[in-house]
């Protein structure tokens, strides 16, 4: 059944019968050499398997990197911090001082000369 699945080139339909659970046989018989073709099928399809999962690791290895890479490049975030006044308190103080004088002689009082 196997080498007829073969020959039509039904891998799928091989693989489902049991391509990959047929074993040779321990002794000199005539079915390793009937059986020429299922071995071969199996080491190509085993080899692609191979192939398929060293292009996944590959696949999962790049995105790793990149990610790992995006990460490195990423802006740090800045910490939160308390919004720092833009003057020192002791100028600020001073500031607030000269700011109530000024305010205080431009009032609606007159100012009288000594």
């Amino acid at each position: 059944m196997l080498l007829a699945l073969l020959a039509r080139d039904d891998l799928d339909a091989a693989i489902n019968a049991g391509l990959m659970d047929v074993a040779p046989c321990s002794g000199d018989c005539t079915c390793v050499t009937g059986l020429a073709p299922v071995w071969d099928a199996q080491r190509r399809l085993q080899a692609a398997w191979e192939a398929r999962e060293r292009h996944l690791a590959r696949q999962a290895r790049l995105r790793r990197r990149t990610a790992e890479r995006d990460a490195r490049r990423a802006p740090v975030p800045a910490t939160p911090q308390a919004p720092r006044p833009s003057l020192p308190p002791s100028a600020a103080a001073i500031l607030a001082r000269a700011k109530a004088r000024a305010a205080g002689k431009s009032g609606s009082e007159p100012h009288e000369a000594q």
